[in-house]
């Protein structure tokens, strides 16, 4: 195996994303839930995976999920903190999104209790944790044991049920076109597509992991790195603070949120073969080059000289999204984009009819309530990892009447 080689530069990134000479290398050391996953597949085999997964997203998939899915969830789920007045936003953001996540995975919560929400939230923390094992700073034989554990605990408690359920409605819908009874989420397409993909239990059990964790995980960092861009940038300017009232707005700020704080700070990838990394710099076969995103995505080259800065006014060149790499390009890039980010509203757009994402979506609502940091306990970083993650960050909601 050669050595390694470090990019930084956003087009540099942007170019190795695209090759299909390289393949996806970040979670090999996570393989007890990332091996043979999507995000870990490569050349004509992720293919194949992706054409089947994909199909989720039929019938208006994302708007579906935001318009009649979400807005019920949100309400449910930020009820009790409303009331209460304040929150811990990683706390809340988790319940918010494992939901959610569980239901795009296909994962049953029959009781939909707060205790069995509980006991999901902690078994996907765990996975996250066991798919972010390069970034960890705990003992990897220790966490690899835990991480097998939940797996197992998912599939007893959760998936066993989930699947028997899904196979009684395939069989009652047999072979017919109409499948507009069955759930809309990856496990029931898996199971259709059984004789396509070949899935052996394990497999399966690991694929519907990764979208469990990785959906929940994502989501509820973003959210919390939202808030406290946008707080920070609101500061005391009453002006600023009028312009939040502008949801296509707080949704821009949102993108700019993104950029600075991608849900993976780098990507790595290993080579094939000889390829190109950079215009006079070339790397032999299985060569691990390592995309710094966090850097790329602060490119003064494309995104200006305050590029390390927080800026929803920012412009952005030709053909660059105002996200930058957050959400990967080329044929890794993320299927729930547009779930998470929605689709960036045009200038004159009608508020009403702007597709804006589940973050976006929380933000606008936190903002609306009010939230603030709590001057008494500032936010805590999450030190299990060396991603710029937090691990609480409480809130209080000034514009809760009780």
């Amino acid at each position: 195996m050669s050595g390694a080689v470090r990019l930084t530069r956003f087009r540099e990134c942007e170019a190795a994303l695209r090759n299909r000479d390289l393949r996806q290398a970040l979670y090999d050391a996570g393989k007890v839930v990332m091996e043979g996953v999507l995000l870990a597949l490569h050349g004509d085999e992720h293919a194949k995976r992706r054409e089947v997964e994909v199909r989720v997203f039929r019938r208006n998939f994302f708007r579906y999920y935001e318009k009649e899915v979400f807005p019920a969830t949100l309400a449910e789920t930020i009820a009790p903190y409303v009331e209460s007045g304040e929150a811990d936003l990683i706390a809340m953001g988790y319940r918010l999104t494992v939901n959610l996540t569980a239901d795009f995975a296909g994962i049953d919560r029959p009781e939909r209790s707060g205790e069995e929400t509980d006991r999901l939230i902690t078994l996907t923390k765990k996975l996250s944790e066991g798919a972010t094992m390069v970034h960890s700073t705990r003992d990897p034989a220790e966490l690899n044991a835990e991480v097998a554990q939940a797996l197992a605990e998912l599939d007893r408690d959760f998936l066993a049920a989930s699947i028997a359920r899904r196979r009684a409605l395939l069989e009652a819908a047999g072979t017919g076109d109409d499948d507009a009874d069955l759930p809309r989420d990856v496990l029931t397409v898996i199971l259709r597509a059984e004789d396509e993909l070949e899935l052996d239990d394990a497999q399966r059990l690991r694929e519907i992991g990764f979208y469990l964790q990785a959906g929940a995980h994502s989501t509820a960092n973003s959210v919390v790195h939202a808030v406290d861009e946008i707080l920070g940038w609101a500061g005391d300017d009453p002006a600023r603070w009028d312009r939040l009232d502008d949801p296509i707005f707080v949704q821009q700020c949102v993108h700019e949120s993104l950029r600075l704080h991608p849900a993976s700070p780098e990507a790595w990838r290993r080579s094939l073969c000889p390829v190109a990394v950079r215009e006079d710099e070339s790397v032999p076969a299985d060569t691990r080059v390592e995309l710094d995103l966090f850097q790329a995505n602060r490119d003064r080259e494309v995104f200006g000289d305050d590029a390390d800065s927080f800026n929803p006014d920012r412009e952005v060149p030709s053909g660059v999204m105002r996200s930058a790499l957050a959400f990967g390009i080329g044929v890794h890039s993320c299927l729930g984009r547009e779930l998470d980010g929605g689709v960036l509203a045009r200038a004159g757009s009608d508020p009403a009819r702007v597709q804006y994402g589940i973050v976006p979506l929380i933000v606008i609502e936190l903002l609306r309530l009010g939230v603030r940091k709590r001057p008494d306990r500032p936010p805590e970083p999450d030190e299990s990892t060396i991603r710029p993650n937090y691990k609480s960050y409480p809130v209080t909601f000034t514009r809760v009447s009780r």
